[in-house]
């Protein structure tokens, strides 16, 4: 089998409600990496594109948390609205969903992430 062109991987970590740094999948739900596997298989993307539930990815104030490989493109504040998005955009068409980015100065600190108005 060969190796993925991308992995998309979708935070799923939990955390109890009013927590002081959110988390990304309360409900434990998996509907964003569910969608996204879905959506994938809607284009005939099954066995290019990975989509995975991971662990707390550490940009919890961010979430939901989404990391696209091997750009290493971070998004924050993603909604299901926003799955064919990021795979019409970034994943076929090679441009990141900009609204969605997680500015490098945020990564891995508390700053609060804005999404940009489209």
């Amino acid at each position: 089998m060969p190796k993925f062109e991308k992995h998309i991987f979708v935070c799923g970590n939990q955390r109890a409600a009013g927590h002081l740094r959110g988390c990304c999948d309360p409900t434990a739900s998996k509907e964003l990496q569910v969608l996204f596997k879905q959506k994938l298989a809607e284009r005939g993307l099954k066995g290019t594109v990975r989509a995975n539930h991971a662990g707390c990815l550490d940009q919890c104030e961010h979430g939901p948390t989404v990391v696209v490989y091997p750009e290493a493109v971070w998004y924050g504040g993603v909604k299901q609205g926003d799955v064919e998005e990021i795979i019409s955009s970034h994943i076929l068409g090679g441009k990141p969903v900009e609204r969605l980015i997680i500015p490098d100065e945020c990564l891995n600190t508390n700053c609060e992430h804005k999404q940009k108005k489209s």
